[in-house]
């Protein structure tokens, strides 16, 4: 897993390696969708590697209940983490 923070937790790596083989195997066969900017499963990579386990999948499971062809869509980073 390239671009993966020491830092970031072995539950975190296994979410990665997780959307990382959707993102290879399932991914490709599926027609773009997603609304967002970045997509879902970018967003998905970047909320795990940013926020960890916890926070990166309620993050992500946040996003794909919005990510329907009812939603605008439109750029939608991860929020920057509060202190």
């Amino acid at each position: 897993m390239t671009g993966v923070p020491p830092s970031v937790s072995l539950a975190a790596r296994a979410l990665i390696a997780l959307v990382s083989g959707y993102r290879l195997l399932i991914s490709p066969l599926l027609p773009p969708l997603c609304r967002f900017q970045p997509s879902c499963s970018e967003y998905a990579l970047e909320a795990l590697r940013l926020r960890g386990a916890g926070k990166g999948l309620i993050l992500t499971i946040w996003r794909l209940l919005r990510c329907h062809p009812f939603s605008r869509g439109g750029h939608d980073p991860v929020p920057p983490p509060q202190h």
